[in-house]
């Protein structure tokens, strides 16, 4: 593996190995042409609003688009990074040459499209575009993953008689923080085959379309240019009801350009991925629901990583917590991490390819062996739970290799429903909804009594008084919520019989809970913050400061833009109202004061 020639490295920045393979890297993967639009470029107004920078409008989609290509001497190699100016750390572009590349024992001949995901560096400053900064609280919290990157590929490899190894092999990768899976998908899908035939200045095009696209915010519907096709799409918000997808129309007027509709910017095929497995489909629901050790062993990267990917979705709109790897593989820099046997498998989904991972996991407790996804309308025998003593090479046969007990009784209808579905040839895209309106029920049936019980926690709104700090949540009681699963329990809204309790003993434990409830304890804590904002712009606080001293008086004036500050910084539930008032109470404060005390205030804060 090598990284060569890395395009918009910068002076001075090559190394040795870098500088050694110079004269090659200009015969064989000619630089970008001047794409080098820098940071520092003028700023423009492309009628997304005023003072953006160059390359604003693509870093709010993606981080940069990599071409890996293969040298016989070097192994895989990164031979462009466009924006010039991206940074990855040698970490991240290690990771992103072997990542891109399916194993060598998948052989993937023609085009192949899969998706993987990785760390980022420790001291990367995570920042997202400043738009998406602004809109961030309105995403679905599953669809917030800043600690990572997503590595979408487009691979092609076709027998070339001119090359020395016989084989075309080069890689297409799009690196974004944005789990869009099938939106940049589809992108790749319109502008991968030409780049290869074009190479680099199509790709400069590309992207600088990219760069005039609107930012991905929450809730809108955007209309996306990409190299003479333009793509419809609508950014999930957390606002949408679960379970219904937003579809996007064509409107009579204004759309007689659109090429592409998307329904979905996230979401895989999910029949088709559970399509090996679907008898045993609610014990995978019950696996990643509790956050366990799972491996998906694939035949291709493609196939490890839909898979991976719909697991992870199907305990949505609940957020899984734990760490995912859609297409893993031995060089990965967390491979000793996630394959030692000195301690208990990680809480981890893994997507592997590599016949040697059947004897590197096989004390994993929990492994789905897939072969060969089948098209929509075409059903594979339906695999087996196989204990794992059975599992001893990739070449195994596709089973669920496991020992685990599930706490719930298999829901027998939606088996019936879904196999009556096959029998009728009925469209995979609507045996997916079938399948996601289901997995919804059953979580949202889980998730509810949770929920209930959380809520009961918050204080009384008549306690919170603006002259004490906001009351503190009440502790979550394991015992006490079970005991109201008696009344408002999961049997309220599922059919399901089984262990529940069970299960929720189980959860309890789980990275999953772990979380979710930090999510809703600091949910809940912003409320009751933005609660006793609100009581105190309710309070006449002029006649109080004619109560008190001048020292007294400073102090509340510190306090309350101190309250200012972490609203706007903590981006706290608060009307805009409230905030405007409580400058007013502020000012009129500060104008009651000395003029020397008036000038020092002023300048303290923002008002």
């Amino acid at each position: 593996m090598a990284l060569r020639g890395l395009a918009g490295s910068g002076p001075g920045s090559r190394g040795p190995l870098d500088q050694a393979v110079a004269a090659d890297e200009k015969r064989e993967a000619p630089a970008v042409v001047a794409a080098g639009a820098t940071p520092e470029d003028d700023e423009e107004d492309d009628g997304r609003g005023r003072g953006l920078l160059r390359w604003d409008g693509f870093s709010a989609w993606l981080h940069c688009v990599c071409v890996v290509g293969f040298d016989l001497e070097l192994g895989q190699a990164v031979e462009v990074i466009y924006p010039q100016h991206s940074k990855l750390t040698d970490k991240e572009k290690t990771n992103i040459c072997y990542l891109s590349f399916p194993d060598s024992n998948s052989g993937c001949l023609g085009d192949t499209q899969f998706c993987f995901r990785f760390r980022q560096s420790s001291g990367r400053r995570v920042s997202l575009h400043c738009l998406l900064d602004q809109f961030d609280k309105d995403l679905p919290v599953y669809l917030k993953d800043p600690a990572y990157f997503y590595g979408y590929v487009y691979f092609r490899q076709v027998r070339d008689k001119t090359l020395k190894r016989g084989y075309f092999q080069k890689s297409l990768v799009l690196i974004s923080k944005l789990p869009y899976i099938h939106f940049f998908h589809t992108v790749l899908k319109q502008i991968a085959p030409e780049y290869f035939e074009k190479n680099e200045p199509y790709l400069e095009a590309a992207c600088n379309d990219v760069d005039r696209w609107p930012a991905p915010v929450p809730g809108k519907t955007l209309h996306l240019p990409i190299m003479g096709v333009v793509m419809k799409v609508r950014i999930p918000t957390c606002h949408d009801k679960p379970g219904t997808t937003q579809i996007v129309q064509l409107t009579q007027q204004g759309d007689t350009l659109i090429s592409v509709i998307l329904p979905t910017v996230h979401e895989v095929d999910l029949f088709r991925c559970f399509c090996p497995v679907f008898l045993h489909s609610q014990m995978l629901w019950e696996l990643v629901l509790l956050g366990e050790p799972l491996v998906v062993m694939a035949p291709s990267p493609s196939e490890s990583s839909e898979t991976v990917l719909a697991l992870v979705n199907c305990i949505s709109p609940l957020k899984y917590f734990s760490d995912f790897r859609p297409y893993f593989t031995i060089h990965d820099s967390e491979f000793k991490e996630y394959t030692t046997r000195t301690q208990a498998p990680p809480s981890v989904i893994l997507g592997v390819t590599n016949p040697f991972f059947a004897k590197t996991l096989q004390h994993w407790p929990h492994i789905i062996r897939i072969g060969d996804l089948k098209p929509a309308g075409e059903i594979p025998k339906q695999v087996k739970v196989k204990k794992l003593k059975n599992l001893k090479t990739l070449d195994s046969k596709p089973g669920v290799y496991t020992s685990y007990k599930p706490y719930l009784n298999r829901d027998e209808e939606i088996i019936k429903q879904l196999q009556k579905g096959v029998q009728q040839k009925r469209p995979s895209e609507a045996q997916s909804v079938i399948l996601r309106r289901y997995f919804l029920e059953l979580t949202q049936s889980f998730i509810i009594p949770l929920e209930r019980y959380v809520a009961s926690l918050m204080p009384l709104q008549k306690s919170i008084s603006p002259w004490k700090s906001p009351p503190q949540l009440r502790q979550f009681l394991p015992e006490e919520f079970m005991k109201t699963l008696e009344k408002t329990g999961p049997q309220l809204t599922s059919r399901i019989k089984g262990d529940w309790i069970g299960l929720y003993r189980h959860f309890l434990k789980s990275p999953n809970f772990d979380g979710w409830f930090k999510t809703r304890r600091k949910e809940m804590t912003q409320k009751l913050e933005a609660l006793h904002l609100e009581a105190l712009c309710e309070e006449d606080l002029l006649l109080w400061t004619q109560k008190h001293t001048e020292v007294e008086t400073v102090d509340l004036v510190l306090k309350l833009k101190n309250k200012l500050l972490q609203a706007d910084r903590e981006r706290l539930p608060v009307k805009p109202d409230t905030m405007e008032k409580l400058r007013t109470h502020i000012d009129a404060i500060i104008l009651a004061l000395p003029e020397d005390l008036q000038g020092i205030l002023l300048k303290t804060g923002t008002t």
